[in-house]
């Protein structure tokens, strides 16, 4: 009966952060999503332009700066009006925020699993189990080429933030447009596929 317990609160735990991730990509409460977004955009332009040793310096003295000041306020605003309210911080510092072992465990298991499958998909295409598959991974390879001349690893997650924070809204408002042009696209590259594979020696799939 525990252990039922304590699933159904795990599951309602992810539930929960994961509600929270699709209101806050999909804008339900602008303030937190452009909070959230112009933090995350601020934080990869900065590291544009100095280190990730000197944004993390900025960063720790800036909140130091905030943290520091707002103590020494409160202080001398005790000492003034002769209150004895305490730390100011006092409720923050008493919040447990130390990983149990199940979290660890849950997470750790969930890293072995990814590796595992990823390890496993990259043995399958680069040994060539299935032609078609290894093909599509080479030409997808090819054009990261170009996207890698054209951009560098800190562009590309800024275009991705950039996108996780519009594209789901773009596509709530155009979903049926969206999904038709998507479609076609999808018919038109399995009908290459398969002509390239009808071609191909050894590229037919096994019939399952």
């Amino acid at each position: 009966m525990q252990a039922t317990t304590d699933v159904t609160k795990k599951e309602c735990s992810w539930s929960g952060w994961k509600g929270q991730a699709v209101d806050l990509l999909y804008w339900r409460n602008l303030k937190q999503s452009g909070a959230v977004f112009g933090s995350v955009l601020l934080l990869l332009f900065s590291l544009t332009q100095f280190s990730v040793v000197s944004v993390g310096a900025y960063l720790a003295l800036a909140a130091l700066s905030a943290t520091i000041s707002f103590r020494i306020y409160k202080s001398v605003l005790q000492a003034v009006q002769k209150t004895d309210e305490g730390h100011p911080f006092k409720s923050y510092l008493e919040v447990e925020i130390a990983l149990s072992q199940d979290q660890i465990t849950k997470y750790a298991d969930k890293i072995l699993l990814y590796s595992n499958t990823c390890m496993k998909e990259l043995r399958r295409l680069f040994l060539v189990q299935d032609l078609v598959d290894s093909l599509k991974f080479a030409v997808l390879m090819w054009l990261l080429t170009y996207v890698g001349a054209l951009f560098n690893g800190l562009t590309l997650l800024i275009l991705a933030v950039v996108s996780m924070f519009t594209m789901p809204v773009v596509y709530e408002k155009h979903q049926a447009q969206i999904d038709q042009y998507v479609g076609l696209i999808r018919t038109q590259v399995n009908s290459v596929v398969g002509k390239i594979q009808a071609k191909i020696p050894g590229a037919k799939r096994k019939e399952e």
